[in-house]
């Protein structure tokens, strides 16, 4: 089952907003600082792997970022709130966007 989740790190000012999937691994990650909620990162771990397999990684993490590498199960320090998917997606959709014309 899919989750969707956010979490605030406060040493960052930063919002993670999280897809995860029943294993617990994050699926789509977007990542928004400070309070103008700059996109720093909305990565997909499907295009990554995607970007692994044709050699172009380095391009797709400069522009779009990475997903976590463990599991939210063994994230620490972490207060998630639930989201709904709507909710993940209004967050996901712009910062996509945003980022993929910096790209241009």
């Amino acid at each position: 089952m899919t989750t969707w989740m956010r979490c605030y790190w406060d040493e960052e000012d930063t919002w993670f907003y999280v897809e995860v999937d029943a294993e617990g691994w994050v699926t789509r990650q977007v990542e928004l600082q400070g309070t103008e909620l700059v996109p720093l990162a909305a990565a997909s771990l499907d295009e990554w792997q995607q970007a692994q397999d044709a050699g172009r990684l380095d391009e797709y993490d400069s522009g779009f970022g990475i997903t976590a590498e463990l599991p939210v199960s063994e994230w620490e320090g972490h207060a998630p709130e639930t989201l709904t998917s709507e909710q993940f997606e209004e967050v996901w959709g712009p910062a996509r966007r945003q980022i993929a014309s910096r790209r241009r």
